[in-house]
């Protein structure tokens, strides 16, 4: 339900109440009231540790270098360097699709890992890891390089993967890049972002300098689009209709050739501006380049952003854009027309991680939804003022909630929808709220882009008409109630 802006604040004073005086000040500082007419100013604090004991959804910095940003590369092999968990649990998880064949030009999906045992944290892992490449060198002869992304146990016996790197790199002829990115580091997996694209910085650009390259002024680089149900493919759709030429995707069906071309392009268009932004920036300062955040969920944000786009363009590339839109216009209608009857005044409750809670407000909004309640799993304070304009007075913000806040604000704000992560998933679905997968797309996608509008309108509609949610009750709330039953 929609609140007022003193609705919203009992709201919030009502979950802080049950925290030690310690613990309720500091939670105060992440939760607040959006309020538009302050847009631009810090709203809400953020990327700050999580309080110990509060169970928190976040992810580690090995997760954001690993799971994130490298790791989608598809033609380099990356290693888990220590313990078999880290390795298994980032594998595949993120639906990073990509082309090619797995295994000989292609290894997104497979897990490569040291496998630490208690000997290698006493004597140390770098033999093992200088043997790993070795063996992956014979194995996988078509690799085109290698990263190797340490987890925690690396940085705490001090293994010099720098060393090893520097010396296999020469031996076998090609980029190896260490990656300090042990998951104690910083206080969530956006600390990962930035070292990884520090070292792609260091060991990939600063190398391609002058490397040969056939421009055309219309070349241009998808910056943080990781392809999550082939997403970056609808993206390129949608550029390459426009006139635009895409040499690189980063990292989503990614190649290390392609990061090594970015230097050249006339325009960087950053999707995911918490995980990327930092690379992007470098290249401006280096080389010159413009960049601009662009937002391809639904249709009123996708023509805003190929017109913006277009700007940095000739005059044929602005023609050809209107007329790609007005074509556009006529599927999206279609869209519309069938799912807004049925979705209209429907409210969505999000939180997800550095872009969606959003960039997804928009494609809502196209389908007469109204976002309730918003927060970032690991944003930055800039995030959040970028978010407080797109939302209506009175929304709920938060950052970093606890697992006890977000079931709060649920069964107070009673949504039609939940989105969130896959950890929030089966605890709201049983609370009997349809739910959907935001950080993979509940295994459906792609979301963005033209086709990727039906499909995000399709799975709304599948997931909030579904007659189930109402035949759900929780177990905790059926157990008492079956208890009372027995009492009378």
């Amino acid at each position: 339900m929609s609140m007022s802006k003193a609705e919203t604040q009992a709201l919030i004073d009502e979950v802080l109440e049950v925290y030690p005086a310690a613990a309720k000040k500091d939670r105060a500082k992440h939760l607040a009231v959006n309020d538009p007419e302050q847009a631009g100013s810090k709203c809400v604090t953020s990327n700050r540790k999580s309080l110990p004991g509060v169970m928190t959804i976040r992810g580690c910095s090995y997760a954001g270098s690993k799971g994130v940003v490298w790791g989608p590369v598809k033609d380099m092999i990356h290693i888990s360097h220590g313990p078999i968990g880290c390795g298994q649990y980032s594998r595949a998880g993120r639906r990073n699709y990509y082309s090619g064949t797995t295994g000989v030009d292609s290894f997104g999906t497979l897990n490569f890992t040291t496998d630490f045992q208690e000997r290698d944290i006493v004597f140390g892992g770098d033999k093992k890891l200088a043997a790993a490449i070795d063996e992956l060198e014979q194995l996988f002869p078509l690799s085109k390089g290698i990263s190797v992304q340490s987890e925690c146990p690396v940085g705490l016996i001090g293994d010099d993967i720098e060393a090893v790197a520097k010396t296999k790199s020469a031996e076998i002829g090609k980029t190896i890049v260490p990656v300090r990115c042990e998951g104690f580091r910083g206080v969530s997996q956006s600390l990962g972002h930035h070292i990884a694209n520090d070292t792609i910085r260091d060991h990939v650009l600063e190398k391609s300098a002058d490397k040969a390259f056939e421009s055309t002024p219309y070349d241009v680089a998808i910056i943080g689009d990781y392809n999550i149900g082939g997403d970056a493919w609808s993206s390129r759709i949608i550029l390459e209709d426009m006139g635009l030429r895409v040499v690189a995707q980063w990292s989503g069906d990614g190649t290390l050739a392609e990061m090594e071309n970015t230097p050249h392009v006339k325009l960087n268009l950053v999707h995911c501006y918490r995980s990327m932004n930092y690379i992007v920036r470098y290249m401006e300062e280096k080389n010159g380049i413009p960049w601009i955040e662009y937002n391809l969920f639904g249709p009123t944000k996708i023509a805003e952003s190929m017109r913006k786009i277009a700007t940095f363009f000739d005059d044929k590339i602005k023609a050809q854009t209107e007329a790609v839109i007005k074509r556009y216009q006529a599927q999206w209608d279609q869209v519309i027309a069938k799912y807004r009857p049925r979705l209209e005044g429907k409210t969505v409750m999000l939180y997800v991680g550095g872009l969606r809670p959003r960039h997804i407000i928009g494609a809502y909004e196209d389908l007469g939804m109204e976002i309730v309640g918003a927060g970032y799993e690991f944003a930055h304070n800039d995030d959040y003022v970028k978010t407080a304009p797109e939302l209506k007075e009175a929304t709920l913000l938060f950052d970093d909630a606890s697992a006890y806040e977000l079931e709060t604000f649920v069964k107070k704000l009673k949504p039609d929808l939940v989105g969130s992560g896959v950890k929030e998933k089966y605890v709201f679905q049983k609370m009997g709220f349809p739910f959907r997968q935001m950080h993979s797309w509940d295994y459906s996608g792609p979301y963005h882009g033209v086709d990727g509008f039906a499909i995000f309108a399709r799975d709304m509609d599948l997931t909030i008409n579904n007659p189930c949610w109402s035949k759900m009750q929780a177990p905790w709330v059926k157990a008492e109630a079956d208890s009372l039953q027995q009492s009378a």
